[in-house]
């Protein structure tokens, strides 16, 4: 009985796991000025820190400073969309973006892309990398604030700016029709033009009016000179004896 008592009581012992009590000393660890480590700590903490190789000598602060620094190979990519932008493009037109809520701004958008142009907004840097050295290279002053483009594979000048009439936050600065650069007073006139059908129309009606005249001008000395002949006939046939005497009524003796 007593045995079996030992035993019990021996695994009851082996299952309980010992009670450990943790305790922080006074002393505190000073963080900003440790304490220097045991001397040999110290050596083996020498002999084992990474040495890193040196910068060259020779490199001095102005250097540093006029050193290139490698763009970004995405602003390349962007810079050559906006040049087949501009290149593709029969309409261009290039508006200051004021203050404006993300919503309307979309709104802009959808109307545009209705009218199937399209909405674009690139920075200073990239548009520089875009046209310098080409022929757009005029409209680089006017990214000097936060501008806004409007690409259109057709000039569709007058249904631009009936479009931008309603958002007041656009505002026109200038434009690109048929590869020429307009201002924005010759821009707005520009949509007060006829359209294409009737200005061939009047084009054609001036080509009309100028072939008609060349043979009138081409006929004129000849009708001058035929009117003249008449009136000198007549002139001849009236002043001949027998029309004056037919004319006062006497007839021939003889006859």
């Amino acid at each position: 009985m007593s045995q079996l008592l030992k035993f019990e009581l021996v695994q009851q012992l082996k299952c309980t796991s010992p009670l450990l009590q943790f305790q922080r000393y006074r002393g505190k660890i000073n963080i900003q000025r440790p304490r220097q480590p045991h001397y040999e700590r110290a050596k083996m903490l020498a002999v084992t820190a990474p040495r890193y190789p040196e910068p060259p000598k020779t490199t001095t602060c102005f250097e540093k400073r006029t050193r290139q620094i490698q763009e970004n190979p995405y602003n390349d990519i962007i810079a050559r969309e906006v040049h087949n932008w501009l290149l593709n493009s029969k309409m261009v037109a290039i508006f200051h973006l004021n203050s404006i809520k993300s919503d309307d701004f979309f709104e802009a958008r959808v109307m545009l892309h209705k009218q199937n142009m399209q909405l674009k907004m690139y920075g200073q840097k990239i548009v520089k990398k875009a046209v310098e050295g080409t022929r757009f290279e005029a409209i680089l002053p006017l990214f000097e604030s936060q501008p806004c483009i409007v690409f259109s594979p057709e000039a569709k000048v007058s249904q631009l700016l009936k479009i931008t009439r309603k958002i007041p936050q656009m505002i026109l600065m200038a434009g690109i029709v048929d590869d020429t650069l307009l201002s924005r007073s010759e821009f707005m006139e520009y949509a007060q033009l006829p359209g294409l059908q009737s200005a061939q129309a009047e084009l054609v009606h001036t080509l009309n009016m100028a072939a008609s005249t060349l043979v009138q001008n081409l006929e004129a000395h000849q009708k001058n000179f035929v009117n003249v002949l008449d009136v000198y006939a007549k002139g001849e046939s009236e002043g001949s004896p027998e029309s004056k005497q037919e004319a006062s009524g006497v007839t021939n003796p003889k006859d």
